[in-house]
């Protein structure tokens, strides 16, 4: 694979470019600018667990994907929601520009950014912060071809954040009593992807009275064979591991299918935290509390069911 940068470079004699342009191949002359580049394609998903340096950009940090429309930087922080929120493109969170060469961003929040951007492959791209020493990975894609399903089963740790709690609204008349009826709310915390919390209010407690009695650790895995499906693991001391199949219903509820019982919850996000406020906001805003992290999921065999 060829790696195809955008030179940014200062001539002997002192004189900068102020435009810059990128060769599809060498024995070509076919010359693309940087923001024929970066507007290709209405989204780029950035694939953090590509991310490589030990420093950080928090806006690119926060975003699943990134817009550049005509000098202004849109992005999806959130899953709730994604693919309708700013028509696809998700809210503007600053301003880019091209002109001299470099990717500048002013951020409406962070500040100002410089990155070198190097085209791996049409649709492939990393910026490159030289000085906050971090690069970031990402794919490019039309909203027609992108997979907003699968973006949560991706990203499941950070879509169960979105909501202050998850209320269980439906629970199915097979399966065997378990310990886990009488949990009623779980909550999924920001400062990580390892802590759950769980209650067993009554259901309908509004979410500002809920008394968490539990705090555990979990643990996603994928399974073998399916890209729609993770196993999802609560650890309960007293009691011991409680395993479930988790499947997205949509961006507001999920189902958990307890393996050891053959029972089947759904739960429905109550308290929808937005991560960057615009005009519309509804629910909490958060501008700080969660940033992606890489992930590394074991990959299980689907066990027999129930």
């Amino acid at each position: 694979m060829k790696t195809l940068k955008l030179l940014f470079a200062t001539l002997v004699l002192g004189i900068t470019f102020t435009s810059c342009s990128i060769r599809i191949n060498d024995d070509d002359d076919y010359y693309v600018s940087l923001e024929e580049v970066v507007t290709d394609f209405d989204l780029w998903y950035i694939d953090y667990n590509k991310t490589t340096g030990n420093g950080d950009v928090p806006f690119l940090s926060k975003a699943f994907t990134i817009s550049f429309i005509n000098g202004k930087l849109y992005a999806n922080n959130n899953l709730v929601g994604i693919g309708s929120t700013g028509n696809g493109y998700g809210i503007q969170i600053g301003y880019y520009d091209t002109y001299n060469g470099y990717l500048e961003v002013d951020h409406n929040l962070d500040g100002y950014y410089d990155f070198d951007v190097v085209q791996i492959t049409r649709d492939r791209i990393k910026l490159v912060d030289n000085y906050n020493n971090v690069t970031y990975y990402l794919e490019g894609y039309q909203k027609y071809n992108f997979d907003y399903d699968q973006i949560f089963y991706d990203n499941i740790e950070y879509f169960l954040q979105e909501y202050d709690a998850w209320e269980k609204t439906f629970v199915s008349d097979t399966g065997e009593l378990n310990e886990f009826d009488n949990e009623n709310f779980l909550r999924f915390t920001p400062e990580n992807i390892t802590t759950f919390y769980s209650s067993q209010d009554q259901i309908g407690t509004n979410v500002a009275n809920i008394y968490w009695d539990y705090v555990g650790s979990y643990t996603v895995a994928n399974v073998q064979g399916y890209d729609n499906l993770k196993i999802l693991t609560l650890d309960y001391d007293s009691y011991g591991n409680e395993e479930f199949e988790l499947s997205v219903i949509n961006d507001g509820k999920i189902s958990l299918y307890h393996i050891d019982s053959g029972t089947t919850y759904e739960f429905t996000g109550r308290g929808y935290i937005q991560y960057l406020k615009n005009s519309s906001s509804k629910g909490t805003v958060r501008n700080d509390g969660r940033k992606r992290t890489k992930v590394y999921r074991e990959t299980k065999i689907r066990r027999n069911l129930k």
